[in-house]
This record gives C-alpha cells, sequence and structure tokens, in this order.
C-alpha cells in the first residue's frame, strides 16, 4: 500500500484489521526559533480555549520567560523610557527661563503716566501689549518647533510616542515658565511706582499676556491662548517627521546596499549543467 492509496481504500484497510500507518511526525510550530520551543502543542487539536491546560506555553517557562514584557531587560527597558520621557519633558521646562528673557528683550514696554487717580497709559490706544503677545506668539511656537526638530535628530532610539509625549509637555511647560519669568521682570519696580509716584511721573509697565494665561479648576492649572502654542508646535512638527520618515520603526535602520554576495564556487547558473569541481 503506497502512500497515494485514496482514503476510501486506507479506511476499508483498517477496517479489516490491517495495521494502520503511523502518522507524520508534525514540524516544528517555528523552525529556527528559540532555543526550547517546543516542537508541537502540547493540547491536542479541537480542545476549546477555555478548557484546563489548553494553554499551548503550559508547561514551559523557558519559552514565557523568552517573550515581550515578561523578562526583566525588557521592564528595565520600559523604565528607562519613562525616565528619558520626564528627563525631556523637565529639559524643556527649564529652557523656559531664558526664553522668557529674550521675550522681555524682545518685546517693547508700555508707557504709563501717573495721575492722580492711578497710572493710565501713555497714549489712548497702545500698540505695545499687542505687541508682546505677538513677541511670546513668535517665541514659543518657534521653540515648539525647534525642540521637536532637536528631539528626532538627537534622540534618534527614542523615537516615538514616548518622543511626541516628552516634547510636547516639555513645550507646554517651557511656555509657562516664561510667561511667569519674563512678566515679573520689572513688576516691583512698576508697583513701587504705581504706589509712591507723583502724578505726572512717566515710567513703563512690564509685559505681560492679553491672550493667555491660566486658569485654576480647583488644584488643576489649565493653560490657553498662547501659552500652548510651544505645545502645538512641538506635537505638529514631531507629527510631520514621523509621517516623512523612511523607516517604519521611526529609527535608522541598516541598509543593504553592497549588492549581492558572490554564488559558491559550486554553483552553476544554467539548467542542466554539472556543478563546477
Amino acid at each position: 500500500m503506497t502512500p497515494d492509496t485514496p482514503d476510501p481504500e486506507r479506511t476499508r484497510e483498517r477496517a479489516d484489521g490491517a495495521e494502520a500507518p503511523p502518522e507524520r511526525e508534525q514540524p516544528h510550530a517555528w523552525p529556527g526559533g528559540p532555543p526550547g520551543w517546543p516542537g508541537g502543542l502540547p493540547v491536542p487539536a479541537g480542545t476549546p480555549v477555555t478548557a484546563p491546560g489548553a494553554d499551548p506555553l503550559a508547561g514551559y517557562p523557558g519559552v514565557v520567560a523568552q517573550l515581550p514584557g515578561a523578562s526583566p531587560a525588557s521592564r528595565r527597558s520600559a523604565g528607562r523610557v519613562v525616565a528619558t520621557t520626564l528627563g525631556v519633558a523637565a529639559l524643556l521646562t527649564a529652557l523656559g527661563a531664558p526664553l522668557g528673557l529674550l521675550w522681555v528683550w524682545a518685546a517693547p514696554a508700555t508707557p504709563v503716566r501717573q495721575t492722580p487717580a492711578g497710572a493710565v497709559y501713555a497714549t489712548t490706544q497702545p500698540e505695545q501689549p499687542i505687541a508682546a503677545d505677538g513677541w511670546f506668539s513668535l517665541l514659543t511656537l518657534g521653540f515648539g518647533v525647534l525642540a521637536a526638530i532637536a528631539l528626532w535628530v538627537l534622540l534618534r532610539r527614542r523615537r516615538g510616542p514616548a518622543g511626541l509625549l516628552a516634547v510636547t509637555l516639555g513645550g507646554l511647560g517651557a511656555a509657562v515658565v516664561a510667561w511667569r519669568v519674563g512678566r515679573r521682570i520689572g513688576l516691583s519696580t512698576f508697583q513701587r511706582l504705581v504706589e509712591t509716584a507723583p502724578p505726572g511721573t512717566a515710567f513703563t509697565k512690564p509685559v505681560d499676556l492679553r491672550a493667555g494665561g491660566v486658569d485654576w479648576f480647583g488644584p488643576l492649572p489649565l493653560p490657553h491662548g498662547n501659552l500652548l502654542l510651544a505645545a502645538f508646535g512641538a506635537a505638529v512638527t514631531y507629527t510631520l517627521l514621523a509621517g516623512w520618515s523612511r523607516w517604519p520603526s521611526l529609527r535608522p535602520e541598516p541598509e543593504f546596499d553592497a549588492g549581492w554576495p558572490p554564488p559558491p564556487p559550486a554553483f552553476s547558473s544554467a539548467p542542466g549543467d554539472p556543478p563546477a569541481r
């Protein structure tokens, strides 16, 4: 009886009492897989997945330890990603202090004049407060764009959602710090002059925002207005860089550009030719 015998003949042969041919050994589920991988599933075919012992990896602790997320090395890697994200966000937030100094240097102060009723603008429609908002918007938006590009270039191995989260949080924190630092430069002198200067005294009001600020909902701060521009610019730039990346993983991958390797000495490309000796 050959293996080409139809199934009905094999069934009749088994019914006559003849010994059935042994079943072929099932190949390994993953040829060339990691060491210790089982050659076949320990559960019979057709067993419900909810049945006890239906886990195909049951009894193979060495294989389970090699799965992603199950080893201490993978947990350490996740911890490094979290630490890098928080560190980048903290660094960008700290850079908000020099950004606030740059805002004070670029934006013009508003001239005011002391009157018996208090300090008033020196002109009826001053343009300096609008210029302060405009300079702050341009500086923080540019800061977010540059931060996203720098993070994309410098932290190539950390590209992905963690990088996007870090640069977005860092941009938001930098904008808040820049606003708080910039508006306090010269604020104490201005308040002192408002309280003590005689009528007719001319001085300037420090820069401040009219189109942005922080509202508090209990203990939760909620920035709004142009304080969000740095985070917006950083998130959009980082997303565009990810969309234009030629690597699916967003990380640089080795490219094979050295050509095909030379054939072995005994290789012959012509059909029917004997191999070279």
